[in-house]
């Protein structure tokens, strides 16, 4: 899934590969999926594209923005782009097509949901699109300890660590992927109230989920996920699908899983109690 690591990983690579080519065809909803989302009418996308020239793209939260002349474009969480040199066998199934002037091309594919949404400059009015505009990277300087601890007055003091940090938006872009390793490092159990914490252990989560973001960021993105050009990540998770059932790294105790709040949690029973 797109978290901010990836985003910021795979706009870098669109601008360095893409900047200066020109989209000469655009086919939105060739597989059609139910859990793929669009801007306004997919049938459309070939007019608003077509004849584009790529001049830039960015990370907006966890989302990867292109500029296309007056257009963009935007991949969301859920939504898988690859890159195809020239010469390449297009995938028979794919959700969004941008072929370019020198024959490569970007396919995107959808599994659970995904979104990819084509519009005129300042058309977009989607809550995600927008919520990831107006708040601080994390990456930032403006994402201060202040401000960290200002995320924490918005909600009240029964409130997990993890519903903190990566539901509702309140930081756009890091989600149940990235969460692990930080908690993993800061010692805490994604279980673990708000109040239970005091304000040295909140301070080393911010230690700790600026750190490990900055890392998951320079390496590449997590070695859970893939690049632009399907390439694993080069951050190798410590608390991932791929560590579970395997000894934690600090104390040899087992790593565990367990589903809450709408996806799994990995942890060290041992290093992280609740």
């Amino acid at each position: 899934m797109l978290e901010i690591p990836e985003a910021l990983t795979i706009a870098a690579q669109i601008k360095e590969t893409l900047s200066g080519r020109k989209i000469i065809k655009a086919e939105a909803a060739h597989s059609p999926h139910g859990f793929a989302f669009y801007f306004g009418d997919p049938q459309g996308y070939p007019a608003l594209l077509e004849g584009k020239t790529i001049s830039d793209a960015h990370a907006n939260g966890g989302q990867v923005e292109i500029e296309a002349g007056d257009a963009r474009i935007t991949f969301h969480d859920g939504t898988a782009p690859r890159w195809y040199k020239a010469g390449s066998k297009v995938p028979p199934k794919h959700q969004l097509y941008l072929e370019f002037d020198d024959g490569g091309f970007i396919a995107c594919t959808v599994q659970m949901y995904g979104g990819m949404m084509a519009f005129p400059e300042g058309a977009n009015d989607n809550f995600y699109y927008l919520v990831g505009k107006e708040m601080p990277s994390p990456l930032s300087a403006a994402f201060d300890e202040a401000y960290f601890e200002s995320i924490r007055d918005q909600v009240k003091p029964n409130t997990s660590v993890k519903a903190l940090l990566a539901t509702e938006q309140r930081i756009p872009g890091f989600g149940n992927g990235c969460l692990q390793d930080v908690l993993f490092t800061a010692g805490i159990h994604p279980q673990a109230k708000l109040s239970s914490l005091s304000d040295g252990q909140y301070a080393k989560l911010y230690e700790s989920f600026k750190g490990i973001l900055r890392a998951m960021a320079d390496g590449g993105g997590r070695d859970t996920e893939k690049d632009l050009f399907g390439s694993p990540g080069g951050y190798v998770t410590i608390l991932s699908s791929k560590t579970m059932g395997r000894l934690c790294p600090a104390c040899g105790s087992t790593v565990l899983r367990k589903s809450y709040l709408g996806g799994n949690v990995y942890f060290c029973p041992t290093c992280q109690p609740l």
